[in-house]
């Protein structure tokens, strides 16, 4: 039986954007009892090169697992490649006046971080670019107090420092600016650097899948992958292909675990001004007003990319209105600035999670086995910050489940097929530009 479909974009299976659509065959077929006389093991097989698999991938080599990955696309489409790059400890989660959950479980990620970017973590960073040490939080004079309180708070004591006026980020050194910034060691990575670092570490064990000739298939209960004229037989296989995974459940005949989408769409800003900001600015709702960070394209042109209310409000909105409301928020947040001769895009992003009751945003890592597949998982981040989280969870469940290193690493017929490169970043990439 062989089954075909628009498979979603960006971690493994297609790339299917307004920038161009592309549909791609994913074939599963039913096999009879009897493996392939090209049968090859291997301890876990992956499917989805976004930063998930990708950190995941890593750690499971560094523990001595054998463990092979495979995208469709380029490595971080669609979700990681659209990321700001801010590994935030949580704060901008306890707006609302509560230390909850979501930033309990994350207040530990930056650290984490930082010894991997240091070398000193479970996997070497120390080859992605760091676009800055710091997060800034900055108010204006309306909602200061707010911010004060929020920040002196005990739970915040010793992992936040307000600025003076002379240590402010260039674009709030102006005197026009009326409010408090506070500076928080949180850092902020240049994305397509942090993929080709992760990349470089198992380059060997990373390859191009292409489903009009690959396939999965299901014995039983077991899954197994059909490619290079080989059966893989893994102990574990592990999707970690974001959006890509509903569809690959759905035709693995599994409804659990479901998935949701939150639409975010983040607006670009092509501009001439060379301060660089990254940071969060803080209005009177319980997520940040304005998130933005800052970039450089192909040409050295100047980038801002803008997240936030702006981005977490407007998944459905048009690329026009939510320009025309950017350019209005850049306006009232920045009236000293001249940016210049400046381009304004959109980018549209599906937030793939785990369903949560109430469509809430999750507030942890996530994974799970896949129903009725008794040799698969499946893993969300749900959020840059809290990846190396989800590895250990994958580690800690392989340990539980009774999966140790078995099987050695080579699997001399994949070595065929060619290697994905990285993502284009979404200020390169072909889309329509507004003056």
């Amino acid at each position: 039986m062989v089954l075909t479909g628009s498979i979603a974009s960006g971690t493994g299976l297609s790339h299917c954007k307004a920038d161009g659509q592309k549909q791609v065959t994913l074939s599963f077929l039913r096999m009879s009892p009897s493996l392939s006389s090209q049968t090859r093991y291997i301890d876990i097989a992956i499917v989805g090169g976004g930063v998930a698999g990708l950190w995941t991938l890593n750690q499971l080599r560094s523990l001595g697992y054998s463990a092979a990955l495979f995208e469709h696309n380029a490595l971080g489409s669609s979700q990681t490649i659209a990321s700001q790059g801010m590994i935030h400890g949580g704060v901008k989660y306890a707006l609302s006046g509560i230390w909850g959950g979501s930033s309990e479980s994350i207040a530990a990620m930056p650290e984490i971080w930082r010894q991997c970017l240091a070398g000193r973590g479970v996997i070497d960073l120390r080859a992605t670019h760091v676009l800055s040490k710091d997060l800034v939080f900055w108010s204006t004079e309306f909602v200061g107090s707010r911010l004060s309180t929020l920040l002196a708070s005990k739970l915040l004591q010793g992992r936040i420092r307000k600025l003076s006026a002379a240590d402010y980020p260039t674009p709030l050194q102006s005197p026009h600016f009326v409010g408090q910034v506070y500076s928080m060691s949180d850092p902020v990575l240049d994305i397509p650097s942090l993929l080709s670092n992760l990349r470089a570490h198992a380059i060997e064990a990373i390859f191009t899948i292409d489903w009009n000739t690959a396939s999965l298939a299901k014995i039983d209960r077991q899954v197994h992958l059909e490619i290079a004229n080989s059966t893989i037989v893994p102990q574990r296989l592990l999707l970690t292909a974001g959006e890509g995974n509903q569809a690959l459940l759905a035709r693995l005949g599994s409804a659990v675990p479901r998935m949701q989408r939150r639409p975010l769409q983040q607006v670009m800003i092509k501009h001439e001004y060379r301060g660089l900001l990254y940071g969060h600015c803080i209005g009177a709702g319980s997520v940040p007003r304005l998130s933005i960070s800052s970039h450089v394209d192909h040409s050295d042109n100047p980038i801002w990319y803008l997240g936030g209310e702006l981005a977490s409000a407007s998944g459905d909105e048009s690329a026009t209105t939510l320009i025309e409301r950017a350019r209005r928020e850049i306006q009232e947040t920045f009236p000293w600035i001249n940016f210049g001769r400046s381009e304004w895009a959109t980018v549209k992003i599906d937030r793939a999670e785990p369903a949560q009751t109430g469509f809430k945003r999750p507030e942890q890592a996530y994974v799970a086995a896949i129903d009725g597949v008794d040799n698969g998982l499946v893993a969300w981040p749900t959020k840059l910050s809290l990846t190396p989280a989800l590895a250990n969870d994958i580690c800690d469940r392989l340990t539980r489940d009774g999966i140790f290193p078995k099987y050695p690493q080579p699997l001399s017929p994949l070595q065929q097929l060619p290697k994905p490169s990285i993502a284009t970043p979404c200020w390169d990439a072909k889309r329509k530009w507004t003056g």
